[in-house]
């Protein structure tokens, strides 16, 4: 946006409105979804309704999230991402049962985001792509119970030693970030850059069904291994030829 120029004029979201988009999901909680509206300002009527489950404002051209936000105590699902948020509230360490938090495509910096994000012990999922992040802070390492992390699209050339060992970590995006390159990395960056998109999945996670499925296609997979290196590769035979040409020379006359 030029310099002086007016931010555009959103569409003004009343209560009644924001009544109307709340949805009922599949498992039976309520979601508050205010994507795709034109909002410019956080509508701070929806603080009434601050006993939803679930919040979408992504896509949207928001530019700044109150500390008031902290009144949706029993959020577990907040939903940011496409809008021109550059920095985040300190009151979001106080969400506490935020399970999802997804701040992608944005304008946030590093000293954008809280200390407090170090007090969501309950986060599960956290993405923070396409951002303009040069460095990650250590205090996420603390987060125990994550399990994606979105980190693709930013400035980083390194990540810390907390995130990758993070004990449920499964899946890790780091792409497109200005890593150094292969033959100046360390052997951490190196295998951190394995880690990207990988997914791990623990027997505890699968029911039966599907736990004896991947042990039957482990073993298969096994089988088909340990065959492949005992067995000696079969030669071609040419029993009645001393060449593999030898019987088109001797026949070269009769076909002219």
């Amino acid at each position: 946006m030029a310099k002086g120029a007016k931010a555009p004029k959103g569409k003004k979201i009343t209560l009644n409105v924001a009544k109307n988009c709340i949805k009922i999901t599949f498992d039976g909680r309520k979601r508050l979804d205010l994507s795709k509206m034109g909002i410019t300002t956080f509508p701070k009527c929806i603080l009434r309704l601050n006993d939803v489950d679930e919040l979408d404002l992504s896509r949207n051209m928001i530019r700044k999230i109150p500390d008031s936000i902290s009144k949706f105590q029993n959020l577990r699902w907040l939903d940011l991402h496409s809008n021109y948020i550059d920095k985040l509230p300190e009151s979001i360490g106080q969400m506490t049962s935020l399970l999802f938090l997804n701040v992608s495509n944005n304008k946030l910096t590093t000293n954008g985001l809280p200390v407090e994000l170090n007090q969501l012990k309950n986060i599960r999922t956290m993405n923070l792509g396409l951002n303009h992040l040069d460095s990650v802070p250590t205090t996420l390492g603390a987060l125990k119970d994550l399990h994606e992390v979105g980190l693709n699209d930013n400035l980083l050339n390194s990540i810390p030693v907390s995130i990758s060992k993070l004990p449920k970590l499964k899946k890790l995006n780091i792409k497109r970030n200005p890593f150094p390159k292969p033959e100046e990395s360390d052997t951490f960056i190196d295998s951190i850059k394995r880690l990207e998109n990988l997914y791990l999945v623990e027997e505890k996670d699968l029911c039966p069904a599907c736990l004896r499925k991947c042990q039957h296609t482990r073993d298969k997979l096994n089988k088909i291994k340990s065959t492949a290196l005992t067995t000696a590769p079969r030669k071609a035979i040419f029993s009645n030829l001393v060449s593999p040409n030898s019987m088109a020379k001797e026949s070269q006359e009769d076909w002219r």
